[in-house]
């Protein structure tokens, strides 16, 4: 496992452009967040860099991962500690060429078991499964089963869930073996973005919970 990767919990996601984007991962890392990521699918370039920039020197300053959306370059110009990609986004081998062995380079897996599989032979350090529930930020995404979560156990990466958690929902997922929830709209579009991202932080703390 990528030492990196070894604190389970909630693992949040930005979602393009915001006045206050430091300030909400702030907040959110003050609920316990423990991975972020940082997506922005606009062109605005020196935008994106001078944000994943500051992001950067947030995350470190907390001992949290920054990881960078689809973004291989963006990630190795402000020195992420790594890159999420999609199955549209750069090939695996060539992102771990740009940014070391040292990176995380997480994957979406979508409904895939099979997908997962192929690629944790590859080098992928997490997989990520999903969407669970209904989202608003990808309305028509592939619907994968909380088995899913149980049946790649066995790959021995980190597991991440995606799509539509909340702190209602998101218990039976860590229930099913997600090490990490990833979460846009319920922490980044609450009222209160540290009281958001503590509920979730308290789903794998609470007795309630499973411990990790």
């Amino acid at each position: 496992m990528h030492p990196k990767l070894q604190h389970h919990g909630l693992y949040v996601i930005t979602d393009g452009p915001r006045d206050d984007l430091l300030a909400a991962v702030t907040q959110a890392l003050a609920g316990g967040a423990r991975l972020v990521q940082y997506r922005d699918k606009t062109t605005d370039g020196d935008r994106r860099y001078t944000e994943a920039s500051a992001l950067r020197q947030l995350c470190t300053s907390h001992g949290v991962p920054l990881v960078i959306n689809d973004d291989v370059a963006l990630a190795a110009a402000v020195d992420a500690d790594g890159v999420h990609l999609g199955e549209t986004d750069a090939d695996l081998a060539a992102a771990r060429a740009a940014l070391g062995a040292n990176a995380i380079i997480g994957v979406s897996c979508y409904d895939s078991l099979e997908r997962a599989r192929a690629l944790a032979s590859a080098g992928a350090d997490y997989i990520a499964f999903g969407a669970f529930f209904p989202s608003p930020t990808k309305p028509h995404a592939r619907r994968a089963p909380p088995e899913l979560l149980r049946q790649s156990a066995a790959l021995g990466l980190p597991r991440v869930a995606i799509g539509g958690i909340t702190p209602d929902n998101g218990a039976s997922l860590v229930e099913a073996g997600a090490d990490y929830l990833a979460v846009i709209s319920a922490v980044f579009g609450a009222t209160d973005i540290r009281a958001a991202a503590q509920r979730f932080t308290d789903l794998y703390t609470s007795t309630s919970g499973i411990a990790r």
